[in-house]
């Protein structure tokens, strides 16, 4: 009897562990199955620093679903890398993109936008160093940019190389928005964006002007003196936007430029900036120094400038380089000559 029993629940046993072991077994198949699927994603992919469940939370949000199973797959792969990643492949299955998100880095590639340069050239050199699409470059960043140019800061950038056209502008204009949001509510205690890109338009002026940073500032007072006065900037340093950012400013292009950049025809600041500027102009515009200066003119050694309060003074400046530089130009042209020339010349006379 006992015996029997036994067997009875033995039986049983066998019976469930059979039932576990297969349904076990069908869960596997369930799962690898899941694996095997095939995922389509962007190349390139940024992934918040910080916790798994915010890096999960924000790939959810951006690019894909991680259910319940790819997170238990996570633990057992590792940790997600942080910041942006390059997968190398836009199709792959689940498993493998699950693995890349542990694995991957971006290769990245150093992007310089210069002080003073204008988004016509900088886009250009963006696209062709990143090897993408520069006309979808151009249309990307028409449709984000609050301005025609000082949307993106003059600073060094580390851009993933992969990255399309759209995260790049988007990751451009959205770095350059925070920061000036940043700045304009450490200095202003709130953020206006019309109100601040007025000093942007001024600090691209000062940037295109200004021989050195420590000039910022007297370039910034001459700009809002001028102002003050009703008069009008009369700056070369304006006429260099968009694609004359390389171009020497002649008469004829005073006299035939009709946009609001031209301020020998046309009174107050242009309706965008000029170029893209640095951190020393935008404080120089904000803060400029306490002056009587209604005018400038560049030194005789073309290193900086010299300011002054009256036309008067300025045109007796003009004439004063002026001078200088006939009497160089004279100095070059005479021929220099060795010792048996000059004791020929002597002779002769």
């Amino acid at each position: 009897m006992k015996l029997n029993k036994i067997k009875k629940i033995l039986f049983i046993l066998s019976f469930i562990l059979s039932y576990v072991i297969e349904m076990i077994f069908i869960f596997a198949i369930i799962i690898l199955f899941y694996l095997n699927q095939t995922v389509e994603t962007k190349r390139v992919i940024k992934i918040p620093k910080g916790s798994t469940s915010n890096a999960i939370l924000s790939l959810n949000k951006r690019y894909h679903n991680i259910n319940i199973i790819d997170k238990t797959v996570l633990k057992y792969l590792g940790h997600l890398q942080g910041g942006w990643i390059d997968l190398k492949i836009e199709k792959m299955t689940k498993l493998d993109f699950l693995y890349k998100l542990t694995t991957s880095k971006a290769a990245l590639k150093k992007i310089v936008l210069i002080p003073g340069e204008t988004y016509f050239f900088f886009l250009q050199d963006l696209a062709e160093k990143l090897n993408v699409d520069t006309f979808k470059v151009f249309d990307l960043y028409s449709q984000k940019a609050f301005k025609k140019d000082g949307n993106i800061m003059a600073d060094t950038y580390y851009l993933p190389m992969g990255m399309n056209e759209k995260d790049l502008i988007n990751y451009l204009i959205n770095t350059t928005n925070k920061t000036y949001e940043k700045l304009d509510k450490k200095i202003f205690g709130s953020h206006n964006k019309d109100n601040w890109y007025r000093y942007i338009t001024i600090a691209s002026i000062i940037q295109k002007e200004a021989a050195s940073k420590k000039e910022m500032p007297y370039i910034s007072s001459v700009i809002y003196n001028r102002l003050n006065k009703n008069m009008k900037l009369q700056m070369d340093g304006i006429l260099n936007y968009s694609k004359y950012s390389h171009t020497k400013i002649t008469p004829k292009m005073i006299k035939e430029d009709t946009t609001d950049y031209n301020t020998y025809k046309y009174k107050g600041l242009p309706s965008s900036p000029v170029c893209a500027v640095e951190l020393a102009a935008i404080k120089a515009a904000i803060f400029p120094a306490k002056t009587d200066y209604l005018y400038f003119m560049k030194s005789i050694d073309g290193k900086s400038h010299h300011f002054s309060k009256t036309y008067k003074q300025h045109k007796r400046y003009i004439k004063k380089v002026k001078r200088a530089k006939k009497k160089a130009i004279y100095k070059k042209k005479k021929p220099i000559l060795n010792k048996e020339d000059r004791l020929k010349k002597l002779f002769q006379n």
